[in-house]
């Protein structure tokens, strides 16, 4: 395996870095002329000494990273406004965190597994279209690939088509709930599709696949936590962020990540439109996702295992992240309203799966 990573080209650093600065600059003017959340009966003394509360809804996994990043925003917050933030902070499996705040989780952030996700709440009226160009990079904020932990040394898997293998059981957490899970069953696929395979050939796969899976954890972290605190399966299909965050936490389980063909791991950040506008947030808000882009935030998620997406934290990480050869993204699959409909919708190419699964038992 290498070692090194190469991932899709980006722009220079500079160009990212002068998009972030200026971003930030132009917050910092903002906030010069006008205190958050004034009203006509406040002085600008007693607003800035007012605390603004922030309400994060994320996925499982970016736990970690964001205990790690908030209080650097906090504090930079307060320097230049002199008002104290206070977050609330929301972790689940991306598909549970979606219905929770279409169906009224006032979120002024969301921060979830992948686009499709943030485009359902762009559905429900609650994000603006046209989000992805508020941010840099599409509003992608992380990226990862997908990863095979294996239950020891003797585990004899090398790739993606030694999880047919009899004596091989596979956990991963279940698509239905859980936007990390969706990857894993788009990289299966892929696998298969961006080598040339038909369709027909690559759903065949998938349920060799998922005909060795015992169990269907709602989310990622309960994934990791059946196979290493339980003891079942042995092969967890996970991120490799999370590998990574396991072996810092103490549970070093070989693993490896497929090199000829893996899935691009883009996870996006959006303001809550109709949410900040309603608790007046809206500048914090922004001013809290554009942060995430910088140097600073980006080293905290790259510690913790995911691929940076600031172009010299990228490079200052590359040896942590192996090299993949066909690095594909979402949209070589037909993006996720397509993939979505065809996958994961009720009747869809899963629930096909499952079916035929349980008719085999």
């Amino acid at each position: 395996m290498g070692i090194r990573s190469s991932l899709p080209s980006k722009p220079s650093a500079a160009k990212f870095i002068g998009f972030v600065l200026t971003g930030i600059a132009i917050n910092s003017m903002v906030v010069a002329c006008s205190s958050p959340n004034t009203t006509s009966n406040s002085s600008p003394q007693a607003e800035s000494d007012k605390p603004i509360k922030l309400t994060l809804v994320s996925y499982a996994v970016t736990k970690t990273a964001y205990e790690n990043i908030i209080p650097k925003f906090v504090e930079q917050w307060k320097a230049q406004t002199g008002q104290t933030v206070v977050f609330e902070q929301s972790y689940g499996g991306s598909g549970s965190q979606t219905r929770a705040v279409i169906d009224g989780l006032n979120a002024d952030v969301v921060a979830l597994a992948l686009a499709g996700d943030t485009a359902k709440i762009e559905k429900a009226g609650l994000i603006q279209p046209g989000w992805e160009q508020e941010l840099p990079n599409e509003s992608i904020v992380h990226k990862s690939v997908v990863a095979l932990v294996l239950r020891d040394a003797n585990t004899n898997v090398k790739g993606w088509s030694d999880l047919t293998r009899d004596d091989v059981q596979v956990i991963t957490a279940n698509p239905k709930t859980s936007g990390g899970a969706k990857w894993n069953v788009l990289g299966l696929w892929g696998s298969v599709t961006q080598a040339g395979g038909t369709p027909e050939a690559a759903q065949t796969f998938v349920e060799s696949v998922f005909s060795r899976v015992p169990v269907l954890p709602k989310d990622a972290r309960e994934a990791s936590d059946v196979f290493y605190k339980q003891g079942q399966g042995n092969v967890l299909i996970n991120y490799e962020n999370e590998v990574i965050l396991a072996a810092q936490k103490g549970d070093k389980q070989p693993y490896i990540v497929p090199t000829d063909y893996n899935i691009s791991i883009d996870n996006p950040v959006a303001v809550v439109d109709k949410n900040v506008d309603k608790h007046g947030t809206r500048q914090v808000a922004e001013a809290f996702t554009k942060f995430l882009f910088t140097p600073e935030a980006q080293k905290e998620f790259a510690k913790v295992g995911f691929r940076p997406v600031e172009p010299t934290v990228e490079a200052e990480f590359a040896s942590q992240f192996p090299k993949v050869e066909k690095l594909f993204t979402i949209k070589d699959l037909g993006g996720w309203k397509e993939v979505d409909t065809q996958f994961f919708a009720d009747g869809a190419i899963f629930d096909q799966i499952q079916a035929k699964i349980a008719q085999s038992k």
